[in-house]
């Protein structure tokens, strides 16, 4: 009789085909992503303690921003000597990972991590998401020869290490396994890793921030009105705002990129003249609040009234310094531009101040990375889950006035975000 009613479920098939495949897969990704998650928190958890250093000698020590330039040519003659086959940094994983030809060199690991600590030391304006990611996907990857992994496997294996990096540097393990899930095709979510990707974050997170006790900005929106109709509508304009800095931010970069490509043929000067700009910039303003990672005026977009330019320096700051070849990320300079952009939308849209400055802080994330889904569950673990529809309606509506654009000239368009641009199906961001 139980034969016959195991027979009628189906159970021995089930069994054989499904669940002690899907029992093995956990536990062979469950011992890699452990090792890789555990491998990139600590390379993180040294890379912010390092990247607090550089920041704290820079403010103690402004002189040292007039050696920028000279910080330049050694950053430039770095990866020019020693680093062309890692020169690509976030796009190579991409490009890797949708045309798998030969494993990251692992040098592309401490390479970055110099770059952006020079970057941050001598006064330039970046972020740190891009070196720990980098770090994560070339640690990562270096698991395919040592194991022997099918390019199939490789793939997911680089999503853990971009997972990893991510949830390490930032404090959020579920925003991290997300983005490394949606980043790679735009309008599509890869579950194929989905597990490994959350084992991976999640591990990461617990080595930088438990095992090594190397903790993160907090930041807090203490009041939260209740959602009805009109503050519904109120989010779409201010998501508007959000999309169009996130593709702003994206299309300046790119531009001084080619710019400093198109002058200047020998890659090692590019830094050097961008270094003179900056340098010169700075002193002109006389102030650092545009250069470095920004979290003093992130943090202070929060509470204060801050000057409504704020945010369209900043972008003009770090889109120079990262497109003349400075090392390091993007995404906490667009925390910077998004976060003073709600400061100041908050004198025309009658929503809190912090709640402004925190859907901005994401909204124009997901607008300049493509990811809105992640970014949303980023402002649900840094913000908490009260704020939640309106950190999500605000990084939807971001993540569509965007448009085809991006931070990542390699992500290849899965779903167009409109039916007009339906030609752009399969495309590189970067050829549009």
């Amino acid at each position: 009789m139980l034969k016959r009613i195991l027979s009628y479920l189906k159970a021995e098939k089930f069994f054989k085909k499904e669940f002690f495949p899907s029992f093995i897969f956990t536990i062979k990704w469950l011992l890699i992503a452990g090792i890789v998650g555990f491998l990139a928190g600590s390379a993180s958890a040294f890379f912010l303690v390092a990247l607090d250093f550089a920041t704290n000698y820079r403010e103690s020590n402004l002189w040292i921003i007039a050696l920028l330039p000279l910080g330049g040519l050694i950053i430039g003659w770095s990866y020019h000597r020693f680093g062309e086959s890692v020169v690509k940094g976030n796009n190579q994983l991409l490009e890797e990972f949708y045309n798998p030809q030969k494993t990251i060199p692992l040098r592309m690991a401490p390479l970055v991590l110099f770059g952006t600590i020079a970057t941050h030391l001598f006064g330039g304006s970046a972020g740190r998401e891009g070196t720990a990611v980098q770090m994560g996907g070339a640690i990562a990857d270096q698991f395919t020869k040592w194991l022997k992994l099918t390019k199939e496997d490789r793939k997911i294996l680089i999503t853990i290490g971009v997972a990893a990096g991510f949830a390490s540097v930032f404090g959020t393990p579920l925003a991290g396994a997300v983005f490394a899930l949606e980043w790679l095709v735009v309008g599509r979510i890869r579950y194929e890793s989905i597990l490994p990707a959350f084992l991976g974050a999640y591990i990461a997170d617990y080595a930088c921030a438990e095992f090594w006790q190397v903790h993160h900005t907090h930041y807090e929106i203490p009041f939260v009105p209740n959602i009805d109709i009109p503050t519904l509508l109120w989010i779409i304009p201010a998501g508007i705002c959000f999309g169009l800095a996130g593709r702003i931010f994206a299309k300046a970069t790119h531009l001084w990129s080619k710019a400093f490509k198109t002058y200047i043929s020998y890659p090692p000067l590019r830094p050097v003249l961008g270094g003179v700009m900056v340098a010169l910039l700075v002193l002109a303003m006389g102030t650092t609040k545009y250069i470095g990672l920004g979290i003093p005026t992130i943090v202070d977009a929060f509470s204060e009234n801050l000057p409504w330019y704020d945010s369209f320096v900043k972008i003009f700051m770090t889109s120079l310094t990262l497109g003349a070849g400075f090392k390091g990320g993007e995404v906490t300079p667009l925390f910077y531009t998004g976060a003073t952009l709600g400061n100041a939308l908050s004198g025309v849209i009658p929503l809190p101040v912090a709640l402004l400055a925190g859907m901005g802080f994401v909204g124009v994330f997901s607008g300049a990375t493509n990811t809105p889904l992640a970014c949303t569950l980023m402002g649900i673990e840094l913000f908490g889950a009260e704020s939640g529809i309106f950190i999500g309606v605000a990084c939807v509506v971001a993540y569509i006035f965007s448009g085809h654009a991006g931070i990542y000239n390699s992500q290849v368009i899965g779903s167009p975000k409109s039916f007009k641009a339906k030609t752009s199906k399969g495309r590189k961001i970067g050829e549009l």
